[in-house]
């Protein structure tokens, strides 16, 4: 009994990974859009194999409403103008291999000019395939017609079957990093305890510039999440959700670039060691110390700004308030012992410096106050983008109405 359960419940920690998991839950959308679209396209469309139809579904059935919205749009927008260029030179011209030349350069132009990005090979292929046709006109509303069809049920599909909001796929996502992250402080720190070769040091160094590459994944899951809140219905607030998320990992950014300083300073010292202690034992102490806290604030303020209520989030700032006022006195603690080394051994006062400067840094910025500063910076920077640009529209508006007034007077 007791087995079959575990197996049970290993199967619903399966299920549960796949719906959080953008690929596994694109998948299972696609297939379903692009069969219902080619269905609704045989009954409608006088092609035997109205394959257009599935294959605009599945180009526009993205992971998030407002991408295939946006997709959509633009997907049609390709087809449609491929078809009238066709159209326009089959009234003039044959399909010839220079009249082929012809076609392919005016769509890739026109494309361009459309704005349709990265459907622009998407204009010369409509056009290439209802020039080769004989019924040109026939071919050509056929495929604009399926292009319609793969479109409408795919924007369909995503506003009856809503797709997911990737909030807590991005939220894991800035949380590992900073795990990521703070492993790497503490074995930073714990290098400067012993006395490690260049090559050791410099492993560390390594390992921090490899973290730039964490944050580029981070900042595609995000950019996911950020698209999932936009047209949603079922999200209040999402401009708000973005921006503290997308501050929050400025901010981890911001740190891992400190922090690969910091591994540099690290790989400075053991040059001029020469593989005796780095540091001194008092000294050594008070810098593993200070990157204790400072590592465990820097998950304490994943947790913040990731966190989904505001009870979770006040607790996580409780926590990461703690942390930080510990790491800023043992900082204090290991700066006196850094100046008494640096006045007695001048020569190295710069490297004490830096690594002081460093620590400095990320502790500033993980600080709750710099944080709730950048937060509302952003957030105005955002409400006046937004109504710089209903401005524009409305002026817009206002000066077409004048215009066609004065024409039709």
């Amino acid at each position: 009994m007791a087995r079959g359960k575990g197996r049970h419940d290993r199967g619903e920690g399966l299920v549960a990974r796949l719906r959080r998991d953008p690929f596994a839950v694109q998948t299972v959308r696609s297939t379903a859009a692009a069969t219902l679209s080619y269905v609704v396209a045989l009954q409608l469309s006088s092609e035997p194999v109205p394959l257009t139809a599935p294959l605009t579904a599945l180009l526009v059935v993205q992971v998030t409403l407002y991408s295939t919205v946006t997709t959509s749009l633009r997907r049609v927008n390709s087809v449609v103008v491929g078809v009238l260029i066709a159209i326009a030179f089959s009234a003039v011209v044959g399909l010839s291999w220079w009249s082929l030349a012809l076609v392919i350069l005016a769509s890739l132009l026109v494309g361009r000019l459309v704005r349709v990005e990265e459907f622009i090979p998407e204009v010369a292929i409509s056009a290439m395939l209802v020039l080769g046709v004989t019924q040109v006109s026939d071919t050509a509303w056929d495929r604009v017609l399926e292009t319609l069809i793969g479109a409408v049920v795919g924007m369909l599909f995503n506003l009856v079957l809503a797709a997911p909001v990737w909030v807590d796929t991005a939220g894991d996502s800035i949380e590992d990093l900073a795990r990521r992250m703070r492993m790497l402080l503490l074995d930073v720190a714990d290098e400067f305890t012993g006395a490690p070769r260049v090559e050791q040091a410099a492993t560390r160094l390594h390992e921090a510039r490899r973290l730039d590459n964490d944050v580029a994944d981070v900042d595609g899951a995000l950019r996911t999440a950020e698209d999932s809140l936009r047209l949603n219905p079922r999200v209040k607030e999402g401009l708000l959700h973005r921006v503290v998320l997308r501050t929050g990992l400025d901010t981890l950014e911001i740190c891992a670039v400190v922090l690969r300083v910091l591994a540099r300073t690290l790989t400075d010292l053991a040059k001029h060691r020469g593989g005796h202690q780095l540091l001194p034992e008092p000294a050594a102490l008070a810098i593993r110390e200070t990157a204790q806290y400072t590592a465990d604030a820097l998950v304490s303020f994943a947790v913040l700004v990731t966190a989904p209520g505001s009870e979770g989030a006040e607790a996580a700032e409780t926590r990461l308030a703690g942390e930080l006022r510990a790491a800023r006195a043992c900082r204090d603690h290991a700066a006196d012992r850094l100046l008494a080394l640096a006045l007695a051994d001048p020569g190295r006062w710069q490297l004490y410096g830096a690594l002081l400067t460093e620590v400095d840094r990320i502790l500033d910025e993980l600080d709750p106050e710099h944080r709730g500063n950048r937060l509302m910076e952003e957030l105005d920077r955002r409400v006046r983008e937004r109504t710089d640009r209903r401005r524009r529209l409305a002026l817009r508006d206002r000066w077409n109405t004048r215009r066609a007034t004065r024409t039709d007077g």
